[in-house]
């Protein structure tokens, strides 16, 4: 039987014991935990995992994850696409500046502008080490296409940072 390729996506209240739960599922109906993002986000369990299995498997799958549902986990199955792979050049970047609404909005504007595909990108919120005040950090792993160059991509962005008062910083290595 060929294998087939899911993402489970989960939200529900947070207790130990639910990635255990998601991968018991992912075990009952033999398939193999490949990637997973899972976290604590507002006082949530919040996540995907991508899961390979036999096709005529993805039944079992669907049972074993209602049966978390019940323990109060939402998980929804989609299929993963295909030919994941992706052109571009990788480039890293962190984000650093006093905390305000509009930060991701405008950084995410540029970068859309760029036709630059953002891959993974985290944040969070935290005590500034001087002042006490908030202080946003963001981390985001781009897709830069043939057309744009790292250059492109750190002058729009400059251009931006007085206006939102934030620090960039780019690791152009394999992120």
């Amino acid at each position: 039987m060929q294998q087939q390729s899911v993402i489970l996506a989960v939200v529900g209240s947070d207790r130990p014991g639910l990635t255990r739960a998601l991968a018991d599922a992912v075990y009952a109906a033999g398939g193999n935990w490949l990637e997973s993002h899972l976290s604590r986000l507002g006082g949530k369990y919040v996540g995907s995992v991508l899961v390979e299995l036999p096709g005529d498997r993805l039944g079992e799958l669907e049972t074993a994850a209602r049966a978390i549902d019940a323990v109060g986990l939402t998980v929804t199955i989609v299929p993963a696409a295909t030919g994941g792979d992706r052109d571009g050049r990788p480039l890293g970047i962190e984000i650093v500046g006093q905390d305000r609404p509009g930060i991701v909005r405008e950084v995410t504007t540029v970068l859309a502008g760029l036709d630059v595909n953002i891959e993974d990108f985290t944040s969070a919120i935290e005590g500034s080490a001087w002042s006490g005040a908030p202080l946003f950090r963001g981390r985001a792993k781009l897709l830069l296409p043939a057309s744009v160059s790292t250059d492109q991509v750190r002058d729009a962005l400059e251009r931006i940072s007085g206006e939102i008062m934030v620090d960039f910083t780019m690791q152009t290595e394999a992120v």
